[in-house]
């Protein structure tokens, strides 16, 4: 079998949706799962950074592959029959997340300010993700307004963009750097 990387078909501004129907580039839908998508390139640069544990790329592995899910929950086209093929995300999954947000907590001190993305690279590239994935949820939202979306995709970004922020804060823990909380009025 060949790789083929191109089509083509794509040149005068469509894409195809899982189904086949053909939309603009910039419809609601490829919006919503390109922005998924650019979350996971960005968990993929997260996940190769130094000092991420084998702990934590296997909870964002986990992750990459839930966001895949979604972002094939928002390729689809809901007329398709293709759509009984797709698996979906369960109460679990977001459960998953809490979790993994709870133990992260558990060993951080007590939130007391707005914090301001930085501290080292671990914890900026995870802040990314979190605001990569805000994005993702708004793109949902829209989405939602006009076709048929699970609100369990939406639930689960929800609770994964408080992941990354609770990530974020604990690579700044384990690196012993000091968080960078706003101070109103400087």
């Amino acid at each position: 079998m060949k790789n083929i990387t191109y089509t083509r078909t794509g040149d005068e501004g469509k894409t195809s949706l899982i189904g086949g129907l053909r939309v603009a580039k910039f419809d609601d839908r490829v919006e919503a799962y390109g922005t998924v998508d650019e979350l996971s390139a960005f968990i993929g640069v997260l996940y190769d950074q130094d000092g991420v544990t084998a702990k934590m790329k296997t909870v964002l592995d986990t992750i990459q592959n839930k966001l895949f899910t979604i972002e094939s929950h928002f390729a689809l086209d809901e007329n398709s029959e293709v759509k009984k093929m797709i698996p979906s995300l369960t109460t679990d999954d977001v459960a998953f997340l809490e979790h993994e947000i709870d133990v992260m907590n558990e060993q951080l001190p007590e939130l007391r300010s707005f914090v301001i993305p930085g501290g080292n690279l671990k914890a900026s590239y995870a802040h990314v993700c979190r605001t990569v994935c805000r994005r993702a949820e708004r793109q949902g939202w829209r989405l939602a307004a006009q076709h048929p979306v699970d609100s369990l995709d939406l639930k689960y970004l929800n609770r994964l963009s408080d992941y990354f922020f609770v990530l974020a804060r604990f690579f700044g823990f384990l690196d012993k750097v000091d968080e960078n909380n706003w101070k109103s009025g400087k």
